[in-house]
């Protein structure tokens, strides 16, 4: 048999075969192995290739639960809504005070010239004796028919809408640390890829070089086989760039002022459930569920709570007032070494330049802005939840196809070896193959935590 009915013959059995054993060698040439299988010739053998970047060494281990553990404990917009909400009740407590008592101790001494009188500056009792005195004054608001306890109520709605402004911020960083943990996750897949496929084409370049050696192959095969492995080393270096990138926008969101390498733990279930079909009723649960709208339903009554004590300054103000004390030391003209008196003030706004009228007005178009507002986010909740429903569909699917494109592409790899290795198809065919799977793998990764993180975006759209 001649040299050619033999190659003929031995690819026709590969294009068949291929997946079940590996190609015949060629005659006189060195026994071939699959060219993804091979071993990577050391640092500096392959002609004109530099060495490969060398991967920096895994840190400590970390699961997503315990990142968003971290970033919860330590992430310093936590510890701000946290101390806003803490602050927000102190002005309940302020506002409920003007229904409470007040109560003053005074001392007082005077050393009074004799017969003297003060004659002059405002109205006054212009009598003033020696004396050295203590004694108590209370003070208490009788009504003020209903203005106290309107403000009252409107700071304990706005220390609930702060509250759940802090509710808010935790799914805030929670979706964050969700986000920037899958894209670290798949910046450190890519780069394995990468990696591995420097490895593969370091493997390609070094069985070429045989081959170039034996005269079996040309050194433009050599050539553009040494181009891919260049290609795969920046492939590398954009990776780690991206890995290193990621890698930082995740210690910052856990709190840490230091850059901390993690070992992430992969998680991901290779066989996910499907995303959620039911958009109309992940509407419903997010119009109840989220915090933020919460916040804002909370603001709204707060304002409209506001506005109704605008509306009581009108009204009249009732109080009460009571002193009692002792004077040991007095003037002759002082006979009672003690004092008590008890009266009531009824306070009637007549005319104050219609300034109260004004503050109703604008606290009424405060309150109608604040409604608006509720409105609003409840519209934009509604897209979000319909357009990350349909994200989430889009990504599942978006596996699967990525998973059949990654099997092919394997495929067509082994094919495409098989076939230059027995003279069949050239070096571009091969490359060709190489970069398709490559690709693929990427794409592969990308669908994988890019599902996972849609399914992070609509938890925190529907409040959960």
């Amino acid at each position: 048999m001649s040299k050619t009915s033999l190659l003929l013959s031995i690819a026709m059995m590969s294009t068949t075969c291929v997946a079940q054993q590996p190609p015949k060698p060629l005659p006189d040439a060195p026994p071939p192995r699959l060219l993804a299988q091979t071993t990577p010739p050391p640092a500096g053998s392959q002609p004109n290739a530099p060495a490969a970047p060398t991967p920096s060494p895994n840190g400590p281990r970390l699961t997503l639960a315990e990142a968003e553990k971290i970033a919860l404990a330590h992430n310093p917009n936590v510890s701000i809504a946290h101390l806003l909400q803490l602050a927000s009740a102190q002005v309940t407590r302020e506002t409920r005070a003007s229904e409470l008592p007040l109560a003053d101790a005074d001392i007082t001494a005077v050393a009074a010239h004799d017969n003297s009188r003060l004659t002059a500056g405002a109205l006054n009792n212009p009598v003033v004796y020696d004396r050295a005195a203590a004694g108590l004054t209370v003070r208490q608001l009788i009504t003020d028919f209903g203005r106290t306890h309107n403000l009252i109520k409107n700071s304990q709605s706005n220390s609930k809408a702060q509250l759940e402004n802090e509710r808010a911020t935790l799914a805030d960083i929670t979706l964050a640390v969700d986000q920037a943990f899958y894209q670290a996750l798949t910046a450190q897949q890519i780069l394995k890829v990468a990696q591995q496929t420097v490895k593969t084409r370091q493997a390609t370049g070094e069985q070429i070089g045989a081959l170039t050696k034996q005269s079996l192959r040309s050194t433009l095969d050599l050539s553009l086989a040494n181009v891919q492995v260049s290609q795969a080393r920046l492939l590398v270096l954009d990776a780690q760039n991206s890995a290193q990138a990621g890698m930082a926008e995740l210690n910052a969101i856990l709190g840490s002022d230091a850059y901390q390498q993690y070992d992430l733990v992969d998680e991901t279930p290779h066989s996910p459930q499907a995303a959620p079909a039911n958009t109309e009723e992940l509407v419903r649960l997010a119009l109840r569920a989220r915090p933020d709208l919460a916040a804002l339903h909370d603001q709204a009554l707060g304002a409209r709570q506001f506005a109704s004590a605008e509306h009581d300054l009108t009204r009249p103000t009732i109080s009460a007032l009571a002193a009692a004390g002792g004077t040991p030391v007095r003037a002759d003209q002082i006979q009672s070494s003690w004092y008590g008196a008890a009266g009531a003030n009824i306070s009637i706004p007549l005319f104050n330049g219609f300034a109260y009228s004004a503050r109703a007005k604008e606290a009424d178009l405060r309150a109608q802005a604040a409604s608006e507002r509720v409105r609003n986010l409840q519209d934009i909740v509604a897209r979000d939840v319909r357009r990350d429903v349909l994200n989430a569909q889009i990504a599942f699917q978006r596996i699967g196809v990525s998973q059949q494109l990654l099997d092919q592409a394997n495929n067509a790899l082994e094919l495409a070896q098989a076939r230059y290795q027995v003279g069949l198809s050239g070096i571009a065919d091969l490359t060709q193959a190489q970069l398709a799977q490559t690709q693929a793998e990427i794409g592969y990764a990308n669908a994988r935590y890019t599902y996972q993180t849609a399914l992070a975006e609509l938890r925190f759209q529907t409040g959960q």
